[in-house]
């Protein structure tokens, strides 16, 4: 199996962050070229390969500024496995427990998951094929063998014209409400030995285990529809290459996984003390899963020279050259990302495939009620979204889902219910509903 990456130029994977990220063109720059060079360094000689490491990027910026959105698509474009996670967690190493390494097992697993999704869509013809014929014995069960051999040729003819007869009711959805029992084998749950679940640890404890112990199995009645899902789940199962499928997620992961690491300025050392020594040992476990290292995991060892990682954090009260100077160098790309306007809250209101405006009006649309957005509304509501950032505490576009949710409360409640099914709402209704909470900055700091 090979790495499946689809080949878009910078230009293309802009346009295509565009499309539902607005503004920070620097960011989107950055990561479409930082992409765009792996694939370059795919098409390089081997032993050149290997000299090439990727070029990590540092974002810098407040929150709800697009920092995650922009990683996440990104990597959904680029069919690539990635993975989230806060920094500050490892702080707690010893406390509570997750070893930085941990990050590369569970970039591992999102990477066997999708290609086990791959997979399946490769085998679902056969599968599905079988699962007719499995569902065929349950319907029409083989007939016992005979004395006579006349008998029993008879008896085999008459079996093969009920079956086809079953098949062809089958297949026209006739027999979808037939009753049919099956066997289940129930798989034990993920077992645990000093707080840790076997699923996380580097040797597959939990498979060793599960071949071991009795295997758990029940009978169960269900209908055509239930059983075809259930049988097609085992067959598909069957089917598999669990071997083939572990090689190439590792593959798929070394070569275009992305590790978004968020909250890196929370780990930088203030004075020192207490906590501080807590947050230098994770820079310090960080550098080399950054640097490039190997680790062990159940489906077999994991190189991270090639992984891409983006971090990303606020740096309020820090800057990036207070990290350490070894894990400073290994995010050679920064960029800023800067505070959204009112301009950019209109825009994020309107411009996304599925913009914020779209989303409320399809949820209600489903009860039949039809609302639309005058432009001033889109602009007192972006004008709203912006001072309360500015007077209480600055979320970025997360703050537009607060309000929106306070400016359709009403609406959201009654849909159901509504004589009226066309409702326009207007700069005068946005200021009916929000002034009052906003002017008070006691309530807005709850509220919005």
């Amino acid at each position: 199996m090979s790495t499946a990456s689809k080949e878009m130029t910078p230009r293309e994977i802009v346009a295509a962050l565009d499309q539902n990220i607005v503004g920070q063109a620097d960011a989107k720059r950055a990561v479409a070229v930082a992409v765009r060079n792996r694939w370059r360094r795919k098409q390089l000689p081997e032993e050149l390969q290997n000299e090439i490491a990727p070029k990590n990027i540092l974002m810098m910026g407040p929150t709800g500024v697009g920092k995650t959105e922009i990683a996440r698509r990104l990597a959904k474009l680029t069919g690539a496995p990635f993975l989230k996670l806060e920094a500050t967690k490892y702080t707690e190493v010893g406390y509570y427990g997750r070893d930085v390494e941990s990050m590369v097992r569970e970039l591992v697993e999102t990477s066997i998951a999708m290609v086990r999704e791959r997979e399946r869509k490769n085998v679902e013809k056969d599968a599905t094929a079988r699962v007719e014929e499995r569902l065929l014995d349950l319907l029409v069960p083989r007939p016992v063998s005979y004395e006579m051999a006349s008998e029993e040729e008879d008896a085999t003819d008459h079996y093969e014209r009920t079956r086809e007869r079953f098949r062809g009711m089958l297949r026209g959805g006739e027999l979808e409400q037939r009753k049919v029992e099956l066997t289940i084998e129930q798989k034990s749950g993920p077992m645990m030995i000093g707080g840790m679940g076997l699923e996380q640890m580097d040797v597959d404890l939990q498979g060793m285990f599960e071949k071991i112990l009795p295997k758990n199995s029940t009978r169960r009645e269900m209908t055509i529809t239930e059983a075809r899902k259930v049988l097609l789940e085992q067959e598909s199962e069957s089917l598999l290459d669990k071997e083939a499928i572990s090689q190439a997620a590792i593959e798929l992961a070394e070569n275009l996984g992305i590790i978004f690491l968020d909250e890196i300025d929370k780990i930088i050392a203030t004075d020192g003390k207490g906590a501080d020594v807590s947050r230098q040992g994770v820079q310090r476990d960080l550098l080399p899963i950054v640097e490039g290292t190997t680790v062990q995991t159940k489906h077999g060892y994991v190189s991270t020279d090639h992984v891409l990682f983006i971090a990303a954090g606020a740096f309020h009260k820090t800057s990036p050259s207070e990290l350490m100077p070894e894990l400073q160098g290994r995010f050679p790309i920064r960029v800023e990302l800067n505070d959204l306007t009112k301009e950019d809250f209109v825009r994020i209101l309107t411009e996304p495939n599925a913009s914020l405006t779209m989303q409320y009006q399809s949820l209600l649309e489903t009860e039949g009620l039809k609302i639309t957005f005058t432009d001033d509304a889109l602009e007192e509501l972006a004008s709203f979204a912006f001072h309360v950032n500015q007077t209480t505490q600055n979320i970025g576009a997360r703050r537009l889902y607060t309000i929106m949710e306070r400016l359709l409360e009403e609406l959201s409640f009654d849909a159901s219910d509504r004589k009226e099914k066309k409702v326009t709402i207007d700069a005068d209704y946005v200021r009916e509903r929000l002034t009052k909470v906003s002017q008070d900055e006691d309530l807005s700091r709850f509220i919005l």
